[in-house]
């Protein structure tokens, strides 16, 4: 199963992943394409904040309350705007695409 990424600056990448990883797991353990994931995955810092691509956005479950609150303070969020470590991987996700949000540094 595979998830695409596009990095800040228009790379494409594409990584493996196992069902129930996070899709911030799946972005930071293989390469580095600017996802820092200061928090390691617990919803409170934004750091590892992706752009969904639209058709994508239906499959995947509504933000918690958590995300909502965290991406309330991330930075150039849009209607598209997820918390990688919030996403749990499953097969219906297999060919996802992402694009890293731009850092707020």
């Amino acid at each position: 199963m595979k998830v695409l990424a596009t990095d800040r600056e228009g790379g494409q990448h594409e990584f493996s992943f196992k069902e129930g990883d996070t899709l911030m797991q799946v972005l930071t353990e293989e390469e580095d394409i600017g996802i820092r994931a200061e928090c390691g995955g617990c919803c409170a810092c934004a750091t590892c904040h992706v752009y969904v691509a639209a058709a994508w956005l239906e499959r995947l479950p509504p933000q918690s309350d958590d995300e909502v609150a965290m991406l309330d303070g991330a930075f150039e969020v849009a209607p598209q705007s997820r918390l990688s470590c919030q996403i749990i991987m499953s097969p219906a996700l297999d060919g996802i695409e992402v694009t890293v949000a731009p850092d707020w540094d």
